[in-house]
């Protein structure tokens, strides 16, 4: 089932009176065939209460024809919208299109510090986005990326509809701003939903219009530093979804209250690769500095710091200065800044030092996450866990939230569920989670996902026509492998070594250092430059980065043996690793797995793997085929 779940509102009234177990065993279909896994209780749950009240209101307002389309999922995300209609426009004729967020709250207010956020009563959850502001984001988003949208604005309109709650019980809600851009409805004003389907959707068929949107081009993603100067600059690009929306206002209301209430808060934002954080990071830069506000921007990765201010501080030297590095805050007047946002935080250190440091300044240096948490009286910390890959890293929600509260600090904490990189597939994200070990379970075979592509390479020289191929099509495409071969300095004809060597095949690593070696860009631009896809990248160079099509060698430093992974330090050359005594062998397995887990998710489109290792490349053919 490649499509969303799809009937006509009367055919859907009469399944959600009759059986409605088919219309979730549809849904359940659809789930696992574009992998976003089994759905949990929740969903099974909203579906059952929802489905039949929106059904019944489409026909009691003689909308029988309109097209229903159900879990319609926004292009490049794992993000779904509960409810499309299609169908002609009654006055202007042309196609009509209604989405819909249901929810089944029936006690809801307003966030104290934004109107953008509210309170759920009954909800674990602390903060919800506001269900007016999360439908303009996802009509938004559809209309940026759906070709046959993209110029027509009165085409899509968002709406949500709690059909549980009545005025009184979510009055603050109703009352926002936002409502005028998407209306908000009640039980308490059905007459007026039912209104305003009428005046959007006529009574003819909405199938020709269905089959119009679904079967729309896709525009191209925006990936991040393609568009990241116009962001810092105008924070127009990206459209925050959900929990990055939640995350974005969290910030807002503690600066706000910083100010009112000469307070001082953290802001964790965890989630996986891919889910926004980086995007997140963007958006509050540009926002907080147009608004007059101290803040600055800063990252553990020089690739990726000196890319931020290459690319998005293109011809403002201004702009350049906002992009920092962790180790940059050692004598930072405390709360000296509004704002800092601290992008990849899980490159976080022990301390700020190094062998270069004057030794009066060791002696008094202080643990890093201190540093970074006195220099803003809002410090943010976006970060993936799973994405340590140094001996010597230490950032997790667990050791930041413990620093900030042993200061008496306020901590909000925002999970990122969604995935955008791996074209937005939970099942790729999980599969490589379960390949690794880094989730309980044991590798699985891959089920496919219609929006993203997996495949074995008999060698690399395979694997590196496969990507030559995708990029003579117009894609991005990059090769990297574990740390398991040397790295030579350049020749003394400035010729790269080729030091990555498999069988009759070799090829460069990337650019050590911080000038280009002939037609070789240098090591913070090998992922953005086209003459990096000559060169093998490097975990320390492809983190943080995206491209569409992804190869990854796995080296003989991570091997499988009859059932299980074998981590074997001899085979590996990253010098951050040589010493037993600094970075133990149980140390050394878990980071040489987060360090394949980085490299395995860097794709948008797809991703192309081989292993040196014959038994391993055996696990891999055998689950992927």
């Amino acid at each position: 089932m490649s499509g969303p779940v799809r009937y006509s509102a009367r055919a859907l009234a009469e399944l959600a009176t009759s059986d409605v177990s088919l219309v979730e065993k549809h849904l359940e279909e659809f789930f696992v065939s574009q992998g976003l896994g089994v759905p949990g209780p929740s969903e099974r749950r909203s579906w059952t209460r929802s489905l039949p009240v929106i059904a019944r209101d489409l026909t009691d307002a003689g909308l029988g024809a309109v097209e229903v389309l159900l879990e319609y999922r926004l292009p490049y995300t794992s993000r779904r919208a509960d409810v499309v209609l299609a169908g002609i426009h009654p006055q202007r004729g042309g196609d009509s299109f209604v989405v819909v967020e249901l929810k089944q709250w029936s006690r809801a207010r307003r966030h104290d510090e934004s109107e953008s956020l509210v309170h759920v009563d009954g909800s674990p959850r602390r903060d919800h986005l506001h269900p007016s502001v999360q439908v303009a984001g996802y009509v938004d988003f559809i209309r940026e990326f759906t070709a046959t949208l993209h110029d027509a604005h009165e085409t899509i309109r968002g709406v949500a509809y709690l059909h549980n709650a009545h005025h009184a019980d979510v009055a603050d809600l109703i009352d926002a701003e936002v409502v005028t851009t998407a209306p908000l409805f009640t039980a308490s004003s059905r007459g007026r939903w039912i209104e305003y389907l009428q005046a959007n959707l006529a009574a003819s068929s909405g199938a020709a219009s269905a089959d119009r949107l679904l079967r729309s081009a896709v525009r191209p993603s925006k990936q991040l530093l393609a568009v990241a100067a116009d962001e810092v600059r105008r924070r127009e690009q990206f459209v925050l979804l959900d929990d990055q929306r939640v995350a974005f206002e969290l910030v807002q209301g503690a600066v706000r209250r910083a100010y009112k209430d000469n307070t001082k808060t953290a802001v964790v934002v965890s989630g996986g690769p891919g889910s926004g954080k980086s995007v997140i990071a963007l958006s509050l830069l540009g926002e907080l500095a147009r608004e007059g506000r101290t803040v600055l921007h800063a990252t553990g990765s020089q690739s990726f710091t000196r890319t931020l201010r290459k690319v998005a501080g293109k011809g403002s030297s201004a702009t350049q200065k906002l992009f920092m590095y962790f180790n940059s805050f050692m004598s930072a007047e405390k709360n000296e800044l509004d704002v800092l946002v601290l992008d990849e935080a899980h490159r976080i250190r022990e301390k700020s030092v190094n062998r270069y440091t004057p030794q009066a300044i060791r002696e008094r240096a202080r643990p890093q996450i201190d540093e970074l948490l006195d220099a803003a009286r809002v410090p943010v910390f976006l970060l993936d866990e799973h994405q340590v890959v140094r001996p010597g890293e230490s950032g997790t929600v667990e050791t930041i939230t413990a620093a900030a509260e042993a200061q008496g600090i306020r901590v909000e904490h925002v999970s990122l569920h969604d995935q955008f990189r791996a074209g937005g597939s939970e099942a790729y994200i999980e599969w490589v989670l379960r390949l690794l070990g880094l989730v309980e379970g044991g590798p699985i075979p891959w089920q496919g996902d219609d929006r993203f592509a997996l495949r074995t390479a008999a060698s690399p020289r395979e694997l590196e026509v496969a990507l030559e191929a995708y990029l003579g099509k117009g894609f991005g495409a990059r090769m990297t492998a574990g740390y398991a071969w040397r790295w030579s300095d350049p020749m003394a004809d400035d010729t790269l070594v080729r030091d990555v060597v498999v069988g009759d095949w070799s090829r460069p690593w990337n650019v050590k250092g911080e000038r280009a070696v002939g037609d070789a860009p240098p090591s913070y631009l090998w992922a953005t430059n086209p003459g990096g896809f000559g060169q093998v990248g490097c975990v320390y160079t492809a983190q943080g980065f995206e491209y569409d099509w992804n190869g990854v060698i796995l080296g003989p430093d991570l091997v499988w043996r009859t059932d299980r992974w074998v981590a074997r330090r001899d085979e590996n050359k990253d010098p951050a690793f040589r010493s037993r005594k600094e970075v133990s062998d149980e140390q050394f397995d878990a980071l040489v797995r987060n360090v394949y887990k980085v490299l395995l998710t860097r794709g948008m489109t797809g991703t192309i793997v081989h292993s040196v290792d014959p038994e391993t490349q055996g696990l891999l053919e055998g689950l992927v085929r």
